[in-house]
């Protein structure tokens, strides 16, 4: 039991990792052949999503990814990814020019 439990859990985590970078790297592609677009848009609400990592020593980092929502005249919603420097910036209500490329913010 031991031998199979020493195969299958590398295979399986090997695997997870496979699949990780194919999509990725799936995903940048798609964007890249995705025309870029820009649209009148309101940001209609805004989020931040922290993740927390810890050592056996103690020591705790985190990572904040920040996402924006936008809504189209035709009352369609996109949440993007948006860069740090600019999240602040961004207000609910806050109307104007979204550029952006598939699923890859490019401004407001």
């Amino acid at each position: 039991m031991f031998d199979l439990m020493f195969t299958i859990v590398p295979v399986f985590v090997i695997g997870m990792f496979i699949y990780v970078i194919v999509s990725g790297i799936g995903t940048w592609h798609k964007n890249n052949n995705s025309p870029r677009l820009s649209v009148p848009v309101k940001i209609v609400t805004k989020r931040a999503d922290t993740t927390y990592t810890s050592q056996q020593d103690m020591m705790t980092s985190s990572d904040t990814t920040y996402y924006v929502t936008f809504e189209v005249e035709s009352g369609d919603r996109i949440e993007l990814e948006v860069p740090r420097s600019e999240y602040g910036f961004m207000v609910e209500g806050d109307q104007g020019k979204l550029t952006f490329q598939g699923t890859r913010y490019l401004s407001f």
